[in-house]
């Protein structure tokens, strides 16, 4: 099948997910007589400055946490998974659906990885219950640093060697191990790990430029963010307050961030994906001090 006709049908699915939340969201707001315009102000900052953040890689969760507890936006914590998932899942479908778009991928990369985060997420409850939550955020801290320092030591070492832009998915071994990688990630993601950081660092010690991690790691999220927000809203787990301003706010944001990240050369991208895991491994091994037993 043609590789365009293939990421048309991505694309497909993604816009009739699109359409099926919106419905769903509809209905339910008008059902309940919901007011989602309340300090729509406050809702469109978060939601462009958290999701202009989220397009970079650097994920959109624990920056909305923060600015939900500065802003009192959020005033039930029990909601505040629902909320996030359900504010964020229609920028993260703009987001796939633009990186599909502007960067080529192969399918078949993009699908079975896609696939094995899916998987991995699906059946990740059941392999992670009796796992120390504290223990892996503090190991994937320390792995995430490693491997940006490795690839920082590249960089100054062998300064004029770019990854590679002509290559566009991974084949052979390396797209096993790849989809064994991503299922792996799809574990972590039930407990609240993120996926953005290690997909982009996996993809720059492949010698790969990791924009082509951009859409794998997006269309995982937003698969799973539409599986989990469904749930969410027909449990009433979703706190409506500045609800438009974040998803209005947050489809801007990935469009200014798309721009951003499609115009830069490729030696700044790779300053910037070290920045991000380096951020990343610091903010986990952070929460893995600070978390409440």
């Amino acid at each position: 099948m043609n590789e365009n006709l293939i990421l048309h049908l991505i694309q497909a699915v993604l816009v009739l997910a699109m359409i099926i939340i919106i419905i769903e969201l509809t209905l339910h707001i008008r059902h309940k007589k919901i007011n989602i315009f309340q300090r729509f102000a406050t809702g469109f900052w978060i939601g462009l400055v958290t999701d202009m953040l989220d397009t970079l890689g650097i994920g959109s969760f624990a920056t909305t946490t923060t600015l939900f507890k500065i802003t009192k936006l959020n005033d039930d914590d029990s909601k505040l998974p629902g909320t996030m998932n359900t504010a964020h899942v229609i920028p993260v479908m703009v987001q796939a659906l633009c990186f599909i778009l502007v960067v080529k991928v192969e399918p078949l990369t993009l699908i079975s990885m896609a696939s094995a985060s899916f998987f991995g997420a699906l059946f990740g409850t059941r392999i992670t219950k009796n796992w120390n939550e504290r223990l892996v955020q503090r190991i994937l801290g320390l792995l995430l640093i490693v491997a940006a320092l490795i690839m920082a030591y590249r960089m100054l070492t062998n300064p004029g060697g770019n990854l590679s832009t002509a290559v566009h998915g991974l084949h052979g071994i390396w797209l096993i191990i790849g989809v064994a990688f991503n299922f792996a990630i799809g574990v972590l993601m039930t407990m609240g790990l993120g996926n953005y950081a290690p997909e982009l660092i996996f993809f720059s010690l492949m010698g790969l430029s990791p924009t082509i991690a951009m859409p794998v790691m997006m269309l995982d999220a937003a698969m799973i963010m539409t599986a989990s927000s469904t749930q969410f809203i027909k449990a009433d787990r979703v706190n409506w307050t500045g609800y438009a301003g974040l998803v209005l706010g947050g489809i801007i944001g990935v469009l200014i961030a798309v721009f951003f990240l499609t115009s830069i050369d490729l030696n700044t991208l790779k300053v910037l994906v070290v920045g991000i895991v380096i951020f990343t491994g610091a903010m986990l091994i952070r929460s893995s001090l600070t978390k409440k037993i």
